[in-house]
């Protein structure tokens, strides 16, 4: 078992639960309303930013130019392909890209965000490599079990979502990081790979959070 399925099976419950999520569940059948809809990816497109800087902070850990190279393309692609599917849906709503970077973050999405950068600031490169993959290794295996039942027709409401995140290309991108970890844990001592483990786990649970966030269009209390 390589580490990254040693670290699936430890997550298996958690993600588990993603696929039985109402939200999930109705992104993929077309019956998720399109105000939660809304509130998600206003949301999302908050994450991406963080998500960006993780995979910069990746390429200036990284080890290798080839490993810096990739790492720099992520930060490209989320910004161009992902953050250019929110704002495809953004003007939709009539909403421009900073009308869009103006959402407050939700308490759920300030945590995981924060989460991150805290790894990605003094962590080693796999620390900062695992505490990501579980956003595009989640959204690689949610894509792929909605989309199970074949394609879906351009008709439906979230169509560009299920297109884009079951794709072979998102596909490629959760197996190279698979792939940087598992190389990162033979070299790793007892406790790096703890903390591996950990900051792993921890981005497992706020991937369900997301989605139940979303689900209840989370705000702050006060």
């Amino acid at each position: 078992m390589t580490f990254s399925e040693h670290l699936r099976h430890l997550a298996a419950p958690i993600w588990l639960a993603q696929l039985h999520h109402p939200f999930v569940k109705g992104l993929g059948n077309g019956t998720l309303s399109r105000q939660k809809f809304r509130y998600y990816i206003l949301q999302d497109a908050r994450y991406l930013e963080e998500l960006a800087k993780v995979f910069a902070a990746g390429a200036e850990k990284a080890e290798d130019a080839d490993t810096a190279i990739r790492f720099a393309q992520l930060v490209e692609e989320t910004i161009v392909v992902e953050r250019g599917l929110h704002e495809s849906y953004g003007k939709q709503w009539k909403l421009t890209a900073e009308d869009m970077r103006s959402t407050v973050l939700s308490p759920t999405n300030y945590a995981y965000c924060r989460h991150m950068r805290s790894v990605a600031q003094s962590g080693t490169l796999g620390e900062i490599t695992v505490v990501a993959l579980p956003c595009a290794w989640v959204y690689c295996e949610v894509g792929q079990h909605l989309l199970r039942k074949g394609p879906v027709k351009a008709s439906h409401p979230y169509y560009k979502w299920l297109e884009l995140y079951g794709s072979p290309d998102f596909a490629r991108v959760a197996k190279w990081m698979r792939s940087l970890v598992n190389k990162c844990a033979k070299s790793a001592g007892k406790a790096e790979k703890a903390r591996m483990e950990e900051a792993f786990l921890i981005s497992s649970r706020y991937e369900w959070m997301f989605w139940d966030m979303a689900w209840r269009e989370e705000r702050w209390p006060i």
